[in-house]
């Protein structure tokens, strides 16, 4: 499952429970991020154990995004069967921001900051 603009590319791996942002997400609005929404829920909904989400290259989310990325993280802690891992970089203010807060929301999130 991949999903590839000028702009970013979101590609889930079923076989290594990894899926992996690149680009920049400024998108406007819930509507057009929907897609990437459905991308990560349905990878949650396959994965049993444990689902990667690798942000480490992507170098831009707006507001909209970081709404879509907590929606999904909400998602997840609901289902409390999947272990979620959360890569970015810690030289990137935003990320680290971003995924403090996101590990507040489930406070069994797994996060890597390299």
């Amino acid at each position: 499952m991949d999903i590839k603009t000028d702009d970013y590319q979101v590609a889930y791996n079923p076989e290594t429970s990894l899926v992996i942002c690149k680009g920049s997400f400024l998108l406007s609005g819930t509507e057009e991020y929907a897609p990437i929404l459905d991308l990560l829920n349905s990878a949650a909904e396959q994965q049993k154990e444990k689902l990667i989400l690798d942000l480490r290259e992507l170098e831009f989310l707006n507001s909209s995004g970081i709404n879509t990325l907590t929606k999904f993280v909400i998602n997840v802690r609901n289902k409390e069967t999947l272990n979620l891992v959360v890569e970015g970089h810690e030289h990137i203010p935003w990320q680290v921001r971003l995924l403090k807060n996101l590990q507040r929301l489930m406070p069994a999130l797994v996060l890597k900051l390299e």
